[in-house]
Parts: structure tokens; C-alpha cells; sequence
């Protein structure tokens, strides 16, 4: 199942270096304010917008901007992928028109968000990948990991290769004598978060630390800062494993999941399908939030729990016209079919249903000025 496309690899591994600093992706405004700047022509728009966030969405990112630019270069959209915990709180503060995160605002953000941005915030779950448990083990290519095991080795609790757990997923593989290296975020992330969530919800009685963007210190192995780093620090040693964004680990092994009787190897669609089968967040959310709780633990044979979801951050109300504008017009075209093919083909990512689409859309339009 896995889909691997060695076009887009060369381009990945570019933004997975440029990631370990400030990477700063210029691109162009919008066709007009409510409907996506995905067609020929140009646009009449100018100015400039900033946006920050996760290091998941780099490469996705990339092509969102390039492909905007193709149709709207009056506009330049800038992106800086500090993480998620970065990004939302320069959005909150307002140092950001918009934001990328790999997890919803929480009950203590989602106030001071709505405070900064007039009353509705917009969270777009618009870019969805597997997360892969990705390895560096000199003499092994592939790997099955059972939930328990995988939590088992992430908790340290599983800190030989050659333990009898991995040894009963691998039937007849020859596992080496030697110690796990456990490779985990420096920084605050999404990613860390939606892992620890699957670790939480498939292995309760192993994975008992409480699940949050950092890494919990009881459990702390080799840290790295952003996805980039977290991949450079697997692939530099031997006996390494960690958790990353799919679209970003190269050559990496990826070891294939225990779901529902089946080891399931990574690809978008296997992802997509999980998000297809979760509710949406219970409580009083702003109507532009479509924050979703994914149901890791019930996941259906052939699917890939370990997913995740990446949300486009924005105000319903920008303080200016032109801001409002240039995020209605990029965000348009990020929901799109164009855009959305584009993350696909550069990122590895799955494209939102038409369903979200539609409602996304209806959301952004909404997006207007209070001056």
C-alpha cells in the first residue's frame, strides 16, 4: 500500500533541509475574493502576507505558494515553518495573517484566538498525511510493529532489536544485538501530539504519559528540532527510530503498522480514510472551526491510524481589506482541486473531499475586514 513518489523525493529532501532554519517561501496574491485563483490569468491584487507554523506542511507548503504565484503575482506569501506551537502562538499574538498547526486550538489558545480575530477563527484541516515510524537499521529493510510494540519501544520499555517482541512481528528476520536509539522532537509539535494520541489510544497500559506537543521527560531519547531534523538525526545513525511527517523521510525504512489483524504499510489514501470515518470536536467551537477527533483505536483493517491532520489557521475578520483579501484568495486555492493536487504530488499528501471542499469554501468567503 505504501506510495512512494521518487519525483517529488528530490524536492522534499530541499525543503526538509531548509527546514532545520528559517525557510521563507515567496509566492503571489489572488484572482478574486471568493473563488479560487486556480484558473489562467492574472490578478489584480498586490501586497504581501506572512504566515508560520508546522514543518510538516513544508512541502506542501511549497507547491500551495508556487502554485499561487503562477496565477497571482502581485501577491508574495511568506511562510516560516518554526513548528506548530510557534505558529499558533504568533498567530494568536497577530505577528501572522495566517498559521499551520498539526493539532486544533486547544481550550486555553481558542479564546485569545478568537479575541485577536474578531470573533470566528478559521481551522482548516486541510492537509492530511500519514505519520511514519521511520528506522535506520543497518542489515533490515522492512519492519513490522505491532501497536503494543511500538509503544513498548517508545516508552523504553522495548530497548533491544533483537527483543522477543519485534522478533514474534518479524517472523524469520534476523534482528541485530544492538540498542534502540529512540529519536523524538526538540520542539513543541503537532506531529508529537497526534503521535502520542495513537500511542495513547492503541496501548493505554504502556503509553501512560499525558499527550501534549512536547516530548514527556520521563521517556526522552535523542531530541531534534522540526521534522528535518528528527529525519537527519534517524538517517545519522544505526539502531535509530522516530516518528515523522511521511511526505519528508526519503530512504529511510518505514516499518509497516498493526491494524486490525494485518501489518499496513503507510500511503495517503490509507490515511485519508481514517479521517473520513472521525467526528468533528464536541463544544462551542466559532462556525469556521472543523477541528476533527480521529478514532485511532477503532481504526478498520487496511487503514493507517497514525495520521496526521494539519490545520490551516485564519481570521474570520482581518483589521484591513487587503489582508482579508490576500488570505481569502491563498486559502481559496489551497482548498482547491489544483491545489490540493499539488500538495498531493509534492508532499505525498491525500486531497480533501469534495464535501470539505465545499464547506472549507463557504468558510472562507465569509473572511472579511473590519476597516
Amino acid at each position: 500500500m505504501k506510495i512512494v513518489r521518487h519525483s517529488a523525493r528530490a524536492r522534499i529532501a530541499a525543503v526538509g533541509l531548509a527546514t532545520s532554519g528559517a525557510l521563507l517561501l515567496a509566492g503571489c496574491g489572488a484572482a478574486n475574493e471568493s473563488a479560487a485563483p486556480a484558473g489562467g490569468g492574472g490578478s489584480e491584487l498586490s501586497g504581501s502576507i506572512a504566515g508560520a507554523g508546522a514543518s510538516s506542511q513544508a512541502a506542501a507548503m511549497q507547491a500551495w505558494v508556487a502554485g499561487f504565484n503562477s496565477t497571482n503575482p502581485g501577491v508574495q506569501v511568506n511562510y516560516d515553518p518554526v513548528g506548530s506551537g510557534g505558529g499558533r502562538e504568533q498567530f494568536i499574538a497577530g505577528g501572522t495573517a495566517f498559521g499551520g498547526s498539526d493539532a486544533y486550538l486547544d481550550e486555553e489558545e481558542l479564546p485569545a484566538a478568537v479575541e485577536r480575530c474578531g470573533g470566528n477563527v478559521l481551522e482548516l484541516p486541510a492537509y492530511i498525511s500519514p505519520i511514519a515510524i521511520a528506522f535506520n537499521l543497518e542489515g533490515v529493510d522492512t519492519l513490522n510493529l505491532s501497536p503494543a510494540v511500538i509503544a513498548g519501544i517508545f516508552a523504553k520499555q522495548i530497548t533491544n532489536w533483537n527483543d522477543p517482541a519485534i522478533a514474534a512481528d518479524n517472523a524469520g528476520a534476523t534482528l541485530p544485538d544492538l540498542p534502540i536509539t529512540v529519536v523524538h522532537r526538540s520542539d513543541e509539535s503537532g506531529t508529537t501530539e497526534n503521535f502520542q494520541e495513537y500511542l495513547a489510544a492503541v496501548a493505554p497500559d504502556v503509553w501512560t504519559y499525558e499527550v501534549s506537543g512536547d516530548w514527556p521527560t520521563e521517556v526522552q531519547g535523542e531530541a531534534a528540532p522540526q521534522t528535518a531534523g528528527v529525519v537527519q538525526a534517524i538517517g545519522a545513525g544505526n539502531g535509530t527510530i522516530g516518528y515523522a511527517d511521511a511526505s519528508q523521510v526519503g530512504d529511510l525504512g518505514v516499518a509497516a503498522v498493526g491494524v486490525g489483524g494485518e501489518f499496513v504499510e503507510y500511503s495517503p489514501e490509507a490515511a485519508a480514510e481514517v479521517v473520513a470515518a472521525s467526528q468533528q470536536v464536541e463544544g462551542d467551537r466559532p462556525a469556521g472551526s472543523f477541528a476533527i477527533d480521529i478514532d485511532r483505536q477503532n481504526a478498520p483493517a487496511g487503514t493507517y491510524p497514525i495520521v496526521l491532520v494539519s490545520y490551516e489557521l485564519a481570521c474570520g475578520t482581518y483589521p484591513n481589506q487587503e489582508t482579508a483579501d490576500l488570505v481569502k484568495a491563498f486559502f481559496s486555492y489551497v482548498v482547491s482541486e489544483e491545489g490540493q493536487q499539488a500538495a498531493a504530488d509534492n508532499a505525498g499528501s491525500a486531497p480533501i473531499s469534495d464535501a470539505q471542499r465545499t464547506e472549507f469554501q463557504a468558510a472562507i468567503d465569509s473572511i472579511t475586514a473590519s476597516a
